[in-house]
């Protein structure tokens, strides 16, 4: 069995250099982030009432950033779900691998954006939830 959980997600608070002439927030490998990134990826004009995600990954780590607007991602570990409502764009939600997600709830021109730890593998995905849960608790 895989042994994270949706208690090893966390929110990731980023530096937030507060100007009068606006806000800069940076994010740096192996320090805020705790993986070197190596993809970087944004989801947008996602239309209201859909759904992305519906999938898993055997060992990619992310953190999702909400750059613009808001929407919720809900994890699932094959047994407990938990929801963040991301809103804040210096906040990141780490996912380590081996959780079900879903993101819905997008407001409108909500921006999200991927900090991956590997380049993009189909052969990383579970994108049939059974399969997922069977491979969860077999590993």
């Amino acid at each position: 069995m895989l042994k994270t959980t949706i208690n090893d997600c966390k929110l990731i608070e980023f530096p937030k250099n507060h100007q009068l002439n606006g806000n800069l927030t940076s994010i740096t490998n192996q320090e805020e982030v705790p993986f070197d990134i190596k993809r970087i990826y944004y989801l947008y004009d996602v239309p209201g009432g859909n759904s992305r995600g519906g999938h898993a990954h055997k060992d990619l780590h992310q953190i999702m950033v909400a750059l613009s607007g808001s929407f919720t991602v809900t994890l699932d570990d094959g047994i407990d779900k938990k929801s963040f409502h991301l809103y804040q764009p210096y906040q990141g939600l780490l996912i380590p691998p081996g959780l079900w997600r879903d993101l819905d709830t997008f407001s409108s021109g909500s921006i999200c954006m991927v900090l991956a730890s590997e380049l993009y593998d189909e052969n990383d995905y579970f994108r049939n939830y059974e399969e997922f849960k069977t491979w969860k608790f077999l590993k």
